[in-house]
């Protein structure tokens, strides 16, 4: 029997094939989306574009969310709607799909060719049309383009180095809507919004210092409101201007032995203002006593502070607490824990899961690899145990940075309890680890082959063949994405047979042609027979051996599926729109903030919560 699919529910979805579910409910459940502030993973949007594409529904795109057709196929756009195509899907987030992904770049070529671009000046008419896809453009096209365009870099999550000094080479020859940057003033800056970001030291320095102080107190003032990466912004903007003023307008020496400012107190470290008074860190550090500091850590750790003022804050708990920082100031310690080396941090009390929780909030700023290892490794050496909860904190990456005998640690139950761990950048032992406890924790699901795959996914790196081969012949369709498919464990993908694959696979078994020159399937290609995989998967893939034929001799590998053979699976329509060639160049840098990659999608063919 079919399933049936609610519109109104956004995470009810598990692992759930395509033939399963009813066209109109997949309908109703896209069309859905746009009345819902819930958002889904860019893996449950590439399976609901997979399952739209299967039951015929693109051609209605108007009526889907735009971050949902960022994950069409190219092949599923039409040349008479393209305009107004990709015209809605340049409103999704970009940073859905990863930069330089084929996906990503696929979008924006057929953007292009969709609007006739032919060379490197984007006319105003097509920068509208473009939207964020302008974000992945090279340098010399935003240089040569219609100044308009800086309204479309507006929308990019972020520019790379060579996109932002060519938006400054715009700004600096002052044909813009804003004009000569020595014009500016607060409400300049303010209209600039996020460009202000890349401005470098050079446009910086032209704007008047009077501008520079009303926008940095502006920006100052909001820092008490704003989320986690607000306030890394907010912190970047005051680094920059105050470093614009220090080159622009050199100050007299000052006297290195006095606060020449009011001295900070209680009743002051709460005005959002309170750094552009002590605009400097050694004046912060004179007018900041340690009685004031260990009274008000809480308070002041709310301030925006950059790097410099967090050092004269550690250097004064130093004299503070000279035996070692109490546990329960190190639960206060927010974005301060950050400047601590591993050394530093091995001395930390870390008794309490509470503490460690703390420690752990991702609102605070990132960890470098070798500080959460220590600090895990601390909290387990005096007795600490990971539980569902932390290792959610900790998530899948550090995880991974755990030593063998560490990960031992970890109880099943908190395996079951932790959600999806992303354990990609494990070493093949570490997944093997993690695996068996997986299986453990959810070996109460193993009769219900779904249920019991939706949980384990994660974990499949670990898995040996014989477990592969038992998911394989449980005559439940599974619908393994690629991803999970390309993380097995190589060495133990070889083992499985072509019949296996394609039941592993399922629906999503046209896909493997597309994997074809990934090492792991070349690999296991060459061990089977070609006329298997001819026969079995037909889907083209080529390289297999020959068949045993009279007399010793060997069959040569079929150059293609023979034509009376109806295939089990069809390969998927080619990803491109239109071959007209267009000199326009695309970047596809990764920018300084890009994320380690997409999470892992349980299926394709389905959704499932995040």
């Amino acid at each position: 029997p079919q399933r049936r699919l609610s519109a109104s529910v956004l995470q009810g979805f598990q692992c759930i094939p395509a033939s399963d579910v009813p066209a109109a409910d997949i309908l109703a459940f896209a069309q859905g989306l746009q009345n819902k502030t819930a958002e889904l993973s860019s893996a449950q949007l590439s399976c609901l574009a997979r399952l739209l594409a299967a039951k015929n529904l693109t051609a209605d795109f108007g009526r889907y969310p735009p971050d949902l057709l960022l994950f069409f196929a190219s092949a599923e756009v039409r040349s008479g709607t393209c305009k107004a195509f990709y015209a809605r899907a340049s409103r999704g987030n970009l940073d859905l799909l990863p930069r330089g992904s084929a996906q990503r770049t696929g979008l924006l070529r057929g953007a292009l060719t969709c609007l006739g671009v032919r060379s490197s000046r984007l006319r105003p008419e097509q920068l509208g049309s473009l939207g964020k896809l302008v974000c992945d453009m090279e340098p010399e096209t935003i240089v040569a383009s219609d100044p308009g365009i800086l309204e479309n870099l507006k929308l990019c999550p972020a520019l790379t180095g060579a996109q932002r000094d060519a938006l400054n080479t715009v700004l600096l020859e002052g044909d813009t809507v804003y004009r000569d940057p020595s014009s500016w003033d607060l409400w300049t800056l303010q209209n600039l919004g996020p460009l202000v970001l890349a401005l470098n030291q050079t446009t910086l320095s032209l704007v008047a210092e009077a501008a520079r102080e009303a926008f940095s107190r502006s920006i100052a003032a909001a820092y008490g409101s704003q989320g986690r990466s607000q306030r890394e912004k907010t912190l970047t903007l005051l680094r920059a201007f105050a470093a614009a003023s220090a080159s622009s307008h050199p100050r007299l020496k000052r006297s290195a032995d006095c606060c020449l400012s009011a001295p900070i107190t209680a009743s002051t470290v709460s005005d959002p203002l309170l750094l552009i008074g002590y605009d400097t860190s050694e004046q912060f550090d004179l007018c900041l006593s340690n009685e004031v500091l260990k009274a008000n850590l809480e308070a002041l750790l709310e301030q925006p502070l950059t790097v410099e003022y967090l050092w004269v804050m550690k250097k004064k708990l130093e004299q503070i607490y000279p035996s070692g920082i109490p546990e329960d100031q190190l639960k206060l310690f927010g974005p301060l824990s950050r400047q601590y080396t591993a050394e530093e941090i091995s001395l930390w009390p870390v008794t309490s899961s509470d503490t460690l929780s703390a420690l752990l909030d991702p609102s605070d700023g990132k960890w470098e690899a070798p500080q959460v290892r220590q600090l895990l490794s601390r909290y387990l050496a005096l007795g600490g145990t990971l539980t569902g909860p932390l290792l959610q904190k900790v998530g899948g990456k550090h995880l991974c940075n755990l030593q063998e005998e560490q990960i031992n640690q970890i109880s099943p139950e908190a395996i079951r309890t932790a959600g999806q761990l992303n354990i990609s950048s494990c070493s093949q032992t570490k997944k093997d680890q993690l695996y068996r406890k997986a299986q453990e924790a959810f070996a109460g699901q193993a009769g219900t082959t779904e249920a019991y795959y939706c949980r384990i996914w994660p974990y499949l790196g670990g898995a040996p063949a014989k477990d592969l081969k038992d998911l394989a012949k449980t005559g439940v369709a599974i619908d393994m994405d690629m991803d999970t498919f390309l993380a097995l464990n190589p060495d133990e993908l070889q083992k499985l047979s072509v019949t296996d694959v394609k039941n592993l696979l399922g629906e999503n078994l046209p896909y493997l042609k597309e994997a074809e020159n990934e090492t792991s399937v070349m690999r296991w290609v060459k061990r089977q027979s070609q006329r298997e995989l001819d026969c079995t998967l037909g889907i083209g893939l080529q390289g297999g051996t020959g068949d045993p034929g009279p007399a010793g001799t060997t069959t040569p590998p079929h150059p293609t599926a023979s034509a009376s053979i109806t295939p089990t699976a069809t390969v998927p329509a080619p990803t491109t729109l239109l071959t007209v060639p267009t000199p326009i160049a695309i970047s596809s840098h990764p920018t300084t903030n890009s994320s380690t990659g997409p999470h892992k999608a349980p299926t394709p063919s389905a959704i499932s919560p995040t």
